[in-house]
């Protein structure tokens, strides 16, 4: 089974080769969907050895068009800011071994061990064990023929990955990996912990409930 491994980037350069030398192993092949950076990102993402396809901005616009682009049997959505594990394209064949199985997510980690950041570790383990929804930053993975049936990635504003999973769950199991994929907890450090769990989890309820998600975006982006 070939894997695709697409990476959204929008002024990642600190970030992305990190991700790309992450997802090396072999029968898998890398691609950076640049949605317009100025810092670097796609030359640091070519000399890194990835394929960068230039693309409009918006993460669900990047991500569709890494799909568009690329021929893997298996795609994985990667965020700059995430790594994958050691033997993480044979934990994501074994999953598919099963027909049943359409995508999953490999277990959230951060890449600092802070108390309140293992908390939210915690709850998102918890979060996938009970609703099987698993979020972008657990690097999604999804068998590519059901990725077309769905018609795509689904194309939204803000919170793409949930659409996404929501969408695959009608099709078939939502595998949850042993394996960490490590995530930076930037965003938790810079703005507060409960602060940054508090705005996802009123978005996530907002997207539960169907609220105007161009709205949505507006307000978590401030």
């Amino acid at each position: 089974m070939k894997i695709a491994v697409v990476i959204p980037t929008l002024d990642e350069a600190e970030q992305v080769v990190g991700a790309i030398e992450s997802a090396a192993a072999p029968e898998v092949a890398v691609a950076v969907v640049d949605g317009g950076s100025r810092d670097g990102t796609p030359r640091r993402a070519a000399a890194a050895g990835a394929r960068v396809i230039a693309s409009g901005p918006g993460r669900a616009r990047q991500l569709q068009t890494g799909v568009r682009e690329t021929h893997g049997d298996a795609v994985v959505f990667l965020h700059a800011d995430t790594r994958l594990p050691p033997g993480f394209a044979d934990a994501l064949r074994a999953a598919l071994a099963d027909p049943r199985v359409v995508g999953g997510a490999f277990r959230l980690r951060f890449d600092e061990r802070r108390l309140r950041l293992r908390v939210i570790e915690w709850g998102a383990r918890l979060r996938v064990a009970l609703f099987r929804l698993p979020y972008g930053d657990q690097a999604l993975f999804v068998r590519r023929s059901a990725l077309e049936g769905i018609g795509g990635v689904p194309q939204a504003p803000i919170m793409e990955d949930l659409d996404l999973v929501k969408a695959l769950r009608r099709r078939g199991r939502i595998a949850s990996l042993r394996l960490p994929a490590t995530t930076s907890a930037r965003r938790y450090l810079r703005d507060g912990v409960f602060r940054t769990w508090l705005r996802n989890a009123a978005a996530a309820a907002a997207w539960m409930i169907g609220f105007d998600r161009r709205r949505v975006a507006a307000w978590y982006r401030r």
